[in-house]
């Protein structure tokens, strides 16, 4: 089960700040919202990314695989999608 658009639209707003903060503000919450693409593309570094790990784990209560595809968490969209459906299952789930 996913979320709603209004409570999609809420979390997209809300990781693409987390992204923000996890870039301490190199790269926009604008910029990252109007993006659409890969967030490596924008500047995001991997120290960056590993700080936003941390951060969306502890936010949400949820285990993201490292081993997984890269790609869940390398485009907003497909990062917000992919914490709506973890969050969805009850959180903590590789």
């Amino acid at each position: 089960m996913t979320a709603g658009p209004e409570a999609q639209s809420a979390l997209r707003g809300r990781v693409a700040a987390l992204v923000a903060g996890a870039t301490d503000g190199e790269v926009t919450e604008a910029e990252i919202l109007a993006a659409g693409g890969s967030l490596t593309a924008l500047g995001v570094t991997s120290l960056a990314f590993l700080r936003l790990i941390d951060t969306v784990e502890d936010e949400f209560g949820i285990i993201l695989d490292l081993d997984g595809p890269f790609r869940l968490l390398d485009d907003l969209d497909g990062l917000v999608d992919h914490i709506s459906e973890l969050t969805a299952g009850g959180g903590n789930h590789g």
